[in-house]
């Protein structure tokens, strides 16, 4: 069974490419996004790593939560699940 990590407090120069290249010392990645902003297309400064097992996850926190890449010290921890979001606008439906 895989493990979602959630991956924080990144570079903005940070790929997805350069994400999998660095979690694949911890084991195998099976996905690895780095979030961007809808409009600008940049890095919002977190992403998501999908492990093969919840070993390697567990390892892949253990080696990189705290450490320092790209002169950031990356926050590494299970992801939460994703939360329902309704459309919004908060007014009543009649």
């Amino acid at each position: 069974m895989s493990m979602k990590l959630y991956v924080g407090n990144l570079a903005f120069q940070t790929s997805s490419e350069d994400l999998q290249q660095l979690f694949t010392q911890a084991g195998t990645v099976e996905s690895a996004t780095v979030v961007e902003d809808r409009d600008t297309g940049r890095s919002r400064g977190f992403g998501f790593v999908e492990m093969s097992s919840k070993e390697e996850g567990e390892a892949a926190i253990a080696k990189f939560n705290g450490n320092e890449v790209n002169g950031r010290s990356l926050t590494v921890n299970v992801a939460k699940p994703r939360e329902d979001r309704n459309g919004g606008g908060g007014g009543r439906r009649y």
